[in-house]
């Protein structure tokens, strides 16, 4: 599958990004090397990692020579400060093998911590020194953002957040647009625990295609960047082959009526802390 064939999305900085990509949260570091290398085969153009996953060296091997992949990596917790984030990134461009990192995230807003500002303050650092392509967030509520932004001037090219059928985030979307930050998700398949709904078996049948691509489809065309993780060939194969259909207004106003304000699945980012 060529570069052409997949959708992207281009962020507020003018840098296009991969609409779809490779979750590797949980991908074991000692496997990690070799689902890459069969996410490369299977045509993927992104992956997304972090510090805390523990896997960048993997990622690095499999994209030795590969600078036409859209790496994305994450900033931890523990690393938070302006003085550590700048180390941190460090740490992650080495076991990455990249001079340049595409997307760079700050995780979570560990707003115990109360040192996001001084890590976000890094990482517009490290894009005007050419380091990093475009820089965002994860897990940031509106309170986040806003202060962010209202502190150093620069609003962030994306917010990475929990995103699927069952946890649609209409208002945090909202405000995404309404400030320029495109929207990507996490978890998209609700940890498989939707691949048996049957709304999405449903129209999946309809379609000929399994309910996670169908999932993965509801994403595309919601404008969402999605990044699936699997470590299984097939699996792989069938969450990038998603460009041949396209859902009705019918299926897309089914899926809809999955959103549940108790479909949560991870940590709240007000009170999370790690």
């Amino acid at each position: 599958m060529t570069d052409d064939a997949q959708p992207h999305i281009t962020l507020a900085s003018g840098v296009r990004m991969p609409q779809i990509g490779l979750g590797l949260w949980q991908t074991p570091a000692d496997e990690t090397a070799t689902v890459v290398a069969d996410a490369l085969e299977a045509g993927y153009l992104a992956v997304d990692t972090a510090a805390s996953y523990q896997n960048e060296e993997g990622v690095g091997e499999a994209l030795a020579g590969r600078d036409d992949i859209f790496v994305t990596t994450k900033l931890w917790n523990t690393d938070q400060g302006f003085d550590e984030t700048l180390r941190a990134f460090d740490q992650s461009a080495r076991k990455l093998r990249r001079a340049v990192i595409d997307l760079y995230l700050i995780h979570w807003p560990s707003p115990r911590r109360n040192r996001f500002v001084e890590s976000w303050k890094a990482l517009v650092r490290l894009k005007a020194e050419g380091r990093i392509r475009t820089i965002g967030v994860s897990n940031f509520d509106p309170v986040h953002l806003e202060r962010i932004i209202d502190d150093t001037g620069v609003v962030p090219d994306i917010n990475q957040i929990e995103l699927h059928p069952r946890f649609q985030q209409l208002e945090r979307r909202a405000f995404h647009e309404q400030n320029g930050i495109a929207t990507e998700s996490w978890s998209p398949l609700g940890r498989g625990t939707m691949l048996r709904d049957p709304v999405l078996t449903a129209i999946a049948a309809r379609h000929g295609k399994t309910a996670a691509q169908v999932i993965i489809r509801w994403h595309l065309e919601n404008g969402l960047a999605v990044i699936p993780k699997s470590v299984h060939p097939q699996r792989l194969r069938e969450n990038l082959h998603v460009f041949d259909f396209r859902l009705s207004q019918e299926d897309m106003a089914a899926i809809g009526t999955l959103d549940s304000a108790a479909g949560r699945m991870g940590p709240e980012p007000a009170t999370a802390e790690f």
